[in-house]
């Protein structure tokens, strides 16, 4: 089912819509993407069926390929905030999870590129958690 989703970048410079059923919503833990989110992994969703528009910022978008790879990274140049990469002739989309502002129905699909995962990637669930920033 098409659900329709609100997102922005971390400066509100770039705004957009997406209307999409999401098939898969992958953690991947590929170097590219760890690199990309500066994180332990990427939270994408994907979609075969993607209308995107932008509300505001478009021209602000810019994209990176990643040489002899199919990885491409999209990205407001104002804060470097992850957005979606969209392939507008394929109607195909993939969607950084957090730059969502409405809430995701999908739940993952999986872990994907654990052979590739950090070093300090392990039993992250058994870490200390706080509500906020510890004092």
């Amino acid at each position: 089912m098409r659900e329709t989703h609100k997102g922005s970048c971390l400066c509100g410079t770039v705004q957009f819509e997406i209307q999409a059923t999401f098939k898969k919503f992958f953690f991947c833990h590929c170097s590219h993407c760890r690199k990309g989110t500066g994180s332990a992994h990427g939270s994408n969703l994907f979609a075969f069926d993607a209308d995107f528009t932008c509300s505001a910022g478009e021209e602000a978008i810019k994209s990176y390929n990643v040489p002899s790879s199919r990885h491409r990274r999209s990205f407001c140049e104002s804060c470097g905030s992850p957005v979606p990469t969209y392939d507008r002739e394929n109607s195909f989309i993939v969607v950084p999870a957090g730059s969502l502002d409405t809430p995701v129905s999908a739940e993952p699909t999986a872990h994907i590129f654990m052979g590739s995962k950090a070093n300090w990637d392990e039993k992250l669930e058994d870490v200390t958690k706080f509500d906020e920033l510890p004092k």
